[in-house]
């Protein structure tokens, strides 16, 4: 099966109202190009899974400036004022999750878990809402996994089978991310033929990739 695809045949993925989770931190490791291909497309309404939002010139935060997303789940947003300005003017619904909550959540719908047991949060706004479960006499909120429709991620050397290997911190959010959504499409920085890659450098194994965008 071949599964290296134009920007215009992957672009067939993604449709309004969708839930998208995309690979990077702060930018770093984030697919720049199919970020602006959605931009490009017009697609709108889209739920975001994501570690933050970026900058308003650069990754998913041009998509909060374009206003095609109409909630983010987030870590955090205050590296880009756009965000918190939607926010506040009732623009964009702002979900804010503790990091490493944020993480646990998106592996446990990767893993096929039914969710995760955490104390982060208890005694605060985050525990709103949300079941509580005591544990040998401790209290911990469940957090429940966040899969997406889509992923879109970032590899730095990919293969023709789907296999990648992640340089140094681009890593970051891309591998969790590519378990946790139906469909997931990678922007390849540098596409080789399949077993150039060494066994041992693959961080996201082939299986988990459909489309691959070079």
């Amino acid at each position: 099966m071949n599964k290296t695809k134009s920007i215009d045949q992957a672009l067939e993925y993604i449709k309004d109202g969708m839930t998208i989770a995309v690979g990077g931190f702060l930018g770093v490791g984030t697919p720049e190009k199919l970020i602006d291909a959605v931009i490009a497309k017009g697609v709108k309404d889209i739920t975001l899974i994501c570690n933050d939002t970026a900058f308003p010139d650069k990754g998913v935060g041009k998509w909060v400036v374009n206003k095609n997303v109409s909630k983010v789940i987030v870590s955090h947003i205050g590296t880009n004022p756009e965000t918190g300005r939607q926010m506040n003017s009732k623009e964009l619904i702002v979900d804010l999750v503790p990091q490493g909550t944020l993480a646990e959540r998106v592996r446990a719908a990767g893993a096929g878990l039914g969710g995760v047991l955490t104390p982060t949060g208890i005694g605060t706004v985050i525990e709103e809402g949300k079941q509580k479960i005591n544990v040998d006499g401790k209290d911990y909120l469940l957090e429940l996994p966040l899969k997406a429709d889509v992923a879109l991620i970032k590899g730095s050397i990919v293969d023709k089978k789907g296999n990648i290997y992640y340089n140094k911190s681009t890593r970051n959010f891309n591998t969790l991310m590519a378990t946790a959504a139906e469909t997931v499409i990678v922007e390849a920085e540098k596409l080789v033929e399949i077993g150039e890659i060494d066994p041992s450098d693959v961080m996201t194994p082939s299986i988990f990739v459909n489309v691959i965008v070079e």
